[in-house]
């Protein structure tokens, strides 16, 4: 079994960690939040760090799961960061969602001390990371990629390998595009129909029967018709990815013309204070705009 580090203990760290120490490795844990990394330790024998270069002294190799380019940043070459603790022939793989270009970035610098950067966005969510499903777009050298691999295997089931440094972001950041754009649509359509006076769960039928039938709108839509709001993939979160998209756009001369839309809509939700809420909750702008609720009929 291996010596990992793992930091960021979130809705999706938490239990991504939780798998590695299941799996018998020795893991050292660092969380913003202190509580979580010592509740983790104590719950599953794993070892409570104090900052990321302690988590790196004695790892070969150290998992990131943190929600921003900047956090990333920050725990990877900050004072006290993983690059202060890490020794050459480490590997980090980081499973955030962040800018390619500042992945690269980080990356140049971890190698000026020998230490190998991955990046390998996941999706699935949190049910994916509690059962190990998840499905991970990998970019890297390949030969450091075969390196973790076996990592990766214990926390889920599909790992795309995608390229070079960078290419599991871009992979990453255009299925959250294509996910936001579905989404968004779909709230302009249940909207429309509702207010319309259409049952949503007739709408609902025909969708799922038709051309249009999405698995992000049948994994939707039956909270937004309960009006369960809870997070498994916050607003602020996705609005985040959507504009990294945009980013990678105008470095790479891509018109994006419905996704700057999208991500105006999703601006709007976070002015109404939906940042925190799972970002299908972004239909309660347009429900606002509209004068009426897309809700599901009284059990």
């Amino acid at each position: 079994m291996a010596r990992l580090g793992y930091l960021g203990l979130g809705l999706m760290g938490y239990p991504m960690a939780r798998n590695l120490l299941r799996a018998g490795h020795q893991v050292g844990l660092w969380s913003h939040t202190a509580a979580k990394a010592r509740q983790l330790a104590a719950e599953e024998k794993g070892t409570f760090c104090e900052t990321p270069k302690q988590a790196a002294e004695s790892a070969e190799c150290v998992f990131l799961c943190l929600g921003a380019s900047e956090m990333c940043e920050q725990v990877t070459l900050g004072e006290d960061g993983i690059i202060a603790g890490a020794r050459a022939g480490a590997v980090v793989v980081d499973t955030s969602t962040i800018s390619p270009y500042c992945s690269r970035a980080i990356g140049a610098k971890l190698a000026e001390r020998g230490v190998e950067l991955v990046d390998a966005p996941c999706t699935g969510s949190i049910p994916g990371a509690e059962k190990g499903t998840l499905t991970f777009m990998v970019g890297a050298e390949e030969a450091v990629f075969e390196r973790v691999r076996p990592y990766l295997e214990q926390l889920g089931r599909q790992l795309y390998y995608c390229g070079g440094p960078g290419m599991g972001l871009h992979a990453k950041l255009t299925q959250n595009l294509i996910l936001s754009n579905i989404l968004q649509a779909f709230c302009e359509g249940l909207t429309l129909s509702t207010k319309a006076g259409l049952d949503p769960h007739l709408m609902l039928e025909i969708l799922d029967n038709s051309a249009a039938r999405s698995a992000l709108i049948s994994a939707k839509a039956p909270s937004v018709l309960a009006r369960d709001f809870r997070t498994f993939f916050s607003t602020k979160w996705m609005h985040k990815d959507v504009g990294l998209a945009l980013e990678s756009g105008m470095r790479l001369g891509v018109p994006l013309p419905l996704t700057s839309v999208t991500e105006q809509m999703f601006r709007a939700a976070l002015a109404a204070g939906l940042g925190e809420e799972d970002f299908s909750s972004i239909i309660k702008v347009l429900e606002s705009w509209a004068g009426v609720e897309v809700k599901g009929r009284p059990e």
